[in-house]
């Protein structure tokens, strides 16, 4: 009897639970509350921003520009070389482009081949020779391959395979699209990223026989659940980017062209590139840095760019290799789909007087890495790199940009000071961190509220202390004598008062001390 007493009871216990996730499930879906547990949440758009107070905006940070990475300068390279493809791998980084030199006076170009480079610090690289594939007689170089069946790849993008169910041979996979017959994208697979073979000979993605010229991309998804690809689309003739997914790298479902909340491609900034991929931090967010193509033809500030000899010779075999020009954006999106687009240039041209501003320039490699600070006093930081001297001079070359560690963009505050309050979150954890930067005078302070708006005792703004300085995981404290466990679970607000100061990120951890009662 007591059994069936027991069993009864644990039955109702459940259906309580169960009940009250349901209601919470509709409380959250009600008010737009975001279960962030402990993810990182960066501040490159407002999804979490739900209010605005005084002085006080969302803010891009731009990167800084630092060392040449790597100067193509071999006989199979030149101006041409472009679509670099960048990750850490294990204590190396490894690197792909397409390697290919394109004459200013319109002679023949080298054929397209594919080359490889690595690093032990994401700063100096180097171009093993691999001894695969023979050049003008001799295999000296560092081409991992220049034509498979009787195509050559335009594009080649390769990734580290994270789906659990990847074998040791096809850790490596890699999408790129043909140069001549069977146009479209082809899928490779690799056990050690130099070897390549091709999934089948026949491509993994077609759509209505366009030829995708430009640097197509795919990955797997561990928040989708699923691989992703964006590739190139031309819409009204004007070139924009569409996604794909699939479960098994092979076969794809199209799911139509980008969608952006604040202005699409249009004839007069039209989207190259993509470069879209997660970000390590925050998987739930992918960041794209599209190049944006702009060509406005001949007129006096064209004439008045650097380098007009070369520019006239480019353009006897094209007008646009003359006029155009390109310089690098910056997309972010929650759901692979829809995107928020920055209103302003991510990198510019910038102010250089030698083959600058020209058709090419300012690809961002694909993608983001961190590396150690050149400087000893200073964390890690993030190194993106991107190209110069495109079809221009003799060879073209790849610059090193860094940014601090989730330092996209930020809510920032002026010496006049604002505050910002987040929509409702639900968070795990006992301690919260914050990604931050004042100046000497400047200070950042954090509320805790209820869901109506109410401050909850002992997480008052009157609790928290001035927060000052600079620092990547700042560990946030209270002095109203209560643990952020206490609150764990419960649906919440974050108020944020600024003053002269950046918020970059934030994320809830679990202390040691705590971990195992939670």
């Amino acid at each position: 009897m007591n059994y069936h007493k027991q069993k009864i009871q644990k039955i109702v216990v459940r259906l309580f639970l169960l009940l009250h996730l349901l209601m919470l499930s509709g409380i959250c879906a009600a008010q737009g509350t975001a279960d962030i547990g402990n993810r990182l949440e960066i501040f490159i758009d407002k999804y979490l921003v739900a209010d605005m107070k005084g002085h006080v905006e969302l803010r891009l940070h731009h990167p800084v520009r630092r060392d040449i990475a790597i100067v193509h300068d071999q006989p199979w390279e030149g101006i041409g070389s472009g679509y670099h493809t960048i990750f850490k791998d294990g204590d190396k980084y490894r690197m792909y482009y397409k390697s290919w030199h394109i004459p200013s006076d319109g002679s023949m170009a080298n054929p397209v081949v594919i080359a490889y480079a690595e690093s032990k610090d994401g700063v100096e690289w180097v171009k093993p020779n691999l001894g695969l594939v023979e050049f003008n007689g001799s295999k000296q170089n560092n081409i991992i391959m220049d034509k498979i069946l009787d195509y050559g790849c335009h594009d080649f993008s390769p990734f580290i395979d994270a789906n659990p169910e990847a074998s040791t041979e096809t850790r490596y996979k890699a999408i790129g699209a043909s140069r001549k017959t069977n146009k479209g994208i082809f899928g490779f697979v690799s056990s050690d990223g130099i070897h390549w073979k091709l999934v089948q000979e026949q491509p993994i993605f077609l759509e209505n026989g366009w030829v995708f010229d430009t640097q197509n991309i795919a990955f797997w998804s561990d928040y989708e659940q699923q691989y992703v690809m964006y590739y190139r689309r031309v819409v009204d003739d004007v070139r924009t980017v569409a996604r794909a997914v699939s479960k098994d790298f092979i076969h794809w479902k199209k799911e139509g062209l980008f969608k952006f909340e604040n202005g699409e491609p249009t004839k007069q900034e039209q989207f190259y590139t993509n470069q879209i991929q997660p970000y390590f931090r925050a998987p739930h967010i992918y960041i794209g840095f599209p190049a944006r193509y702009v060509d406005r033809g001949w007129s006096a500030a064209t004439r008045a760019l650097p380098s007009l000899d070369l520019r006239l010779l480019r353009a006897k075999t094209q007008q646009r290799y003359g006029t155009a020009v390109t310089d690098a954006l910056i997309i972010t999106s929650r759901d692979g789909l829809n995107f928020h687009r920055w209103d302003e240039a991510f990198i510019r041209p910038g102010l250089r007087t030698l083959h600058n501003w020209a058709y090419g320039d300012n690809y961002v490699a694909w993608h983001v890495v961190e590396t150690k600070s050149v400087f000893d006093d200073q964390p890690n930081e993030l190194s993106l790199y991107a190209t110069e001297s495109y079809f221009t001079g003799k060879s073209s070359r790849l610059r090193r940009y860094t940014l601090r560690v989730d330092g996209f963009a930020s809510m920032f505050a002026s010496h006049r000071g604002g505050e910002f309050t987040t929509k409702p979150v639900i968070f795990k954890g006992s301690e919260l961190k914050l990604n931050f930067s004042t100046s000497a005078a400047g200070s950042v302070c954090i509320e805790i509220q209820d869901q109506q708006g109410n401050p909850i005792k002992g997480f008052t703004l009157a609790d928290c202390p001035e927060i000052f300085g600079d620092a990547i995981d700042y560990p946030v404290k209270w002095n109203g004598g209560r643990e952020l466990s206490e609150i764990a679970g419960k649906v919440i607000n974050l108020r944020f008062v600024l003053k002269e100061a950046d918020v970059y990120a934030f994320r809830f951890f679990k202390t040691k001390e705590t971990a195992g009662n939670e």
